[in-house]
């Protein structure tokens, strides 16, 4: 019979995984010959804990004397202790007869306890349903394994993984953890054979399982842990990389991997500029979160943000390279992986249910694989386009905002042989919708490559920028939204940086509502 055992939350949030614990799950892995995520060894963990506490209590609840019953007899000097009091302990320190006309006889106790009171109990008294009846065991939610994973499940997921990657002996892959003493061995023979099943599939990914077909394993393994050891072998070979969204294993070959997916593409790589956030007004960091640029810094409302479809204005550098960029906001919207920087997945247009097969670059925050898709929609800088969530994992749906083809005024980028710039309002022909603040047509984009390799400081490349903006304004204002879809032209930057400069140099007064005015004599 077992007393309650409670152990607080407080227990919960300041556990220390012990080796005991990480042996245990070691023995539970040996068991199972299955690799498992550390949420699955979560659930295992909290029952051996709840398991051993519970033990350790009943030990020091039998070495604090005998279990008190009413039928028994007990001596002063006894130790006893009490089930129905939660396992109290206490001292028999005096004894005498009861009386009462309707028990033949009894004993009463005078018990000291634990906590230094005295109390009485009576004993020697053949009749009492303590006698016989079970004690209850109080119900206590702290005691409930789905609670407590539910409640700490992540706080204890997070001590599991650092003490795991501390262990030697446990290996992990895709997100499961397994002990290295079952792999298999896969020798270097079988690795070659796997680069050229991979060779032929001309850089398409392919599952752990289509190459297992083809490179001899023993008969009669666990499936499983043929998987997982193929797995293992895979990503100690440098030649190879795991593509794969989280829940699916996918091979790749580097060498075969898009140069543009190994590394950042020319648009999109920014040179810090130094600048302080905190010269950003309520108005600015608004504007800055709407405008989705992978280089802003997250905050705490995006990660409470519960996104399921987002629509972004390209700016230049995105589509010049032909990615969109991963902000905090939009990758929500994007598979993430285990441990890969880069995971393979497919795009689908909305319209025409075309699939397209593209790259999430995870450490630097874009999609790559969208130039010619960009091309046959006739996409310009500032165009819209939405990106929602898939039907499947792997799979994000992208669409063209489009519009019957017309020409239409828009803001037009011409540069000169020796790469000075102006714009001007132009007809263009446009075929999607756009937003009229960034919209600017680039009618070559090649000839905008001299402006960039120019390496104007940044004060200098802005003032250039507005300066020329302010021209084809007859209010010569420019709002700040226009200033950074331009400035992106010729130079990858985000948000803060240049909203920082309108802040704090004279040379840009504001007149109101995020717009701003040239002052030439500070400039």
């Amino acid at each position: 019979m077992s007393g309650a055992l409670l152990l607080p939350n407080e227990y919960w949030l300041s556990l220390q995984v012990t080796p005991q614990d990480v042996e245990n799950l070691h023995t539970f892995l040996f068991e199972r010959e299955t690799p498992l995520a550390v949420r699955d060894l979560c659930a295992e963990f909290i029952e051996a804990r709840i398991k051993m506490e519970r033990s350790a209590a009943e030990k020091k609840q039998k070495s604090g004397g005998k279990s008190f019953l009413p039928k028994e007899k007990y001596q002063v000097g006894d130790n006893l202790v009490f089930p129905a009091l939660d396992w109290t302990q206490g001292t028999v320190i005096a004894l005498r007869a009861g009386v009462n006309p309707s028990v033949n006889h009894f004993d009463v106790l005078t018990v000291a306890m634990d906590d230094h009171s005295e109390r009485m109990f009576a004993a020697n008294l053949e009749s009492h349903y303590l006698n016989e009846a079970p004690i209850p065991v109080p119900e206590h939610n702290e005691m409930n394994p789905a609670l407590i994973l539910n409640e700490h499940g992540n706080l204890i997921e997070k001590k599991l993984e650092a003490a795991f990657a501390l262990d030697e002996g446990l290996v992990k892959i895709a997100g499961r953890w397994f002990p290295r003493a079952l792999l298999i061995d896969i020798g270097q023979g079988q690795l070659n054979l796997a680069e050229a099943v991979l060779d032929m599939s001309g850089g398409e990914p392919l599952p752990t399982d289509a190459l297992i077909k083809d490179i001899e394993l023993p008969s009669g393994i666990n499936a499983k842990l043929a998987e997982f050891s193929v797995n293992y072998a895979l990503q100690c070979d440098e030649r190879f990389d795991e593509v794969g969204p989280a829940g699916q294993t996918l091979w790749c070959l580097h060498r075969l991997e898009p140069d543009l997916v190994r590394e950042v593409p020319l648009p999109l790589r920014y040179t810090e500029v130094e600048h302080d956030r905190e010269n950003l007004n309520p108005a600015m960091l608004s504007l800055e979160s709407q405008l989705n640029d992978e280089l802003t810094p997250p905050t705490e409302n995006d990660s409470r943000e519960d996104i399921s479809s987002i629509t972004i204005s390209l700016i230049y550098p995105h589509l010049r390279a032909g990615t969109l960029p991963m902000s905090a906001r939009t990758r929500k919207l994007f598979p993430t992986a285990y441990e890969s920087s880069r995971v393979r997945f497919t795009l689908i247009d909305g319209k025409t249910k075309q699939r397209i097969p593209a790259w999430a670059v995870l450490t630097n925050g874009y999609v790559f694989g969208l130039r010619e898709w960009y091309k046959s929609h006739q996409l310009i800088p500032g165009s819209l386009v939405q990106i929602r969530r898939g039907e499947k994992p792997g799979e994000v749906i992208i669409e063209v905002k489009s519009q019957r083809s017309s020409k239409d005024w828009v803001r037009t980028v011409l540069v000169g042989k020796d790469g000075g710039f102006v714009f001007a309002m132009l007809k263009q022909p446009i075929s999607a919708e756009f937003n009229e603040r960034m919209a600017i047509h680039v009618p070559d984009f090649k000839s905008l490559d001299p402006v960039w390799e120019k390496k104007r400081s940044f004060d200098e490349l802005v003032l250039l920028v507005m300066r020329e903006l302010t021209k084809s304004n007859p209010q010569g204002h420019v709002h700040a939204q226009e200033l950074y879809a331009a400035v992106n032209l010729v130079r990858r930057v985000p948000p803060a940086p240049l909203f920082s400069l309108l802040a704090i140099n004279p040379a840009f007064k504001h007149v109101g509502d995020l717009h701003f005015r040239l002052n030439e004599e500070l400039a």
